[in-house]
């Protein structure tokens, strides 16, 4: 049904100067489901004569409510013919035409709640402070699996919702960027692993881990450092898709996820590894 196409008629009359604005008016005043009908059954060339007499809001909502429909091939064809970038990231106004306060009120709610959400990562180190006091190399390196895996969650993320936004992909296509994703975040995370055991074995001075061997926290710091890429990077890669799934707007939502995500699980994992490979208590 995704691929259908719209179905042409003859009957071109319609588009006259002395009856297109009665047309237009009466097309107006449809409910969404009469007009997604004659959408389909006119040409795209038809349709969008129509559409390009209505505001940009409206026509961007009927677009969403075609592809809501599984009609994937039509909203493609008519957003390419009206100039649009077909995809729920686009907002119902441009950037520079919508006010401040418009543009708090869309991003706030989730800044303020992940804000909040925050606290879980000082709540995770504060039951580490054991850990970190028996080896404080350990927080050297603290941000570096944080910061790796917001790199490579943020590219995913880009790419995909640029994807998306020239429909690239669309909801169905999940799976591939799975797939696809994982295999990248497998060769990503085993290149950070092995560059992260160089630099402790290399520039850690053994004075400064006691009884630990320098080896073994390379190794530890490295696999927590593996999980924490490929989680973050197939995460990254699916985060937008979930969102355009949800009719969110994948780029105010997804950067500040991720973030949270991406702090709160790699502490977490950090942590856990370091412990358990190391054999702190």
């Amino acid at each position: 049904m995704g691929n259908q196409e719209p179905i042409c008629t003859e009957d071109l009359s319609i588009f006259s100067s002395a009856n297109r604005n009665d047309f237009i008016e009466k097309f107006i005043s449809l409910d969404d489901e009469e007009k997604i009908r004659i959408l389909r059954i006119l040409c795209v060339e038809e349709s969008v004569k129509i559409l390009s007499e209505l505001p940009i809001s409206k026509v961007q909502k009927i677009i969403q409510k075609i592809e809501a429909k599984g009609l994937d091939s039509l909203a493609s064809h008519l957003s390419h013919q009206l100039g649009f970038i077909h995809s729920e990231a686009e907002p119902d106004h441009d950037y520079l035409t919508t006010t401040v306060i418009e543009h708090v009120k869309e991003r706030v709610g989730w800044i303020v709640m992940l804000a909040l959400l925050g606290i879980v990562s000082g709540v995770i180190i504060s039951q580490y402070e054991d850990t970190i006091s028996q080896l404080i190399l350990l927080a050297v390196y603290m941000p570096v699996i944080a910061a790796a895996g917001g790199n490579t969650g943020s590219q995913a993320a880009t790419l995909v919702v640029r994807s998306l936004a020239t429909n690239e992909i669309g909801l169905r296509d999940w799976f591939k960027v799975l797939w696809k994703e994982s295999q990248i975040a497998l060769w990503l995370a085993s290149i950070l692993s092995t560059v992260i055991i160089m630099r402790v074995l290399l520039f850690t001075d053994s004075s400064s881990v006691g009884e630990f061997s320098i080896w073994m926290i390379a190794v530890a710091i490295a696999i927590a450092l593996f999980i924490q890429v490929t989680i973050s990077t197939v995460v990254g890669g699916l985060l937008p898709i979930f969102a355009r799934a949800l009719r969110l707007d994948p780029a105010v939502l997804v950067s500040p996820v991720l973030a949270s995500i991406v702090d709160i699980s790699g502490i977490w994992i950090y942590f856990n590894v370091v412990s358990y490979v190391l054999d702190i208590n």
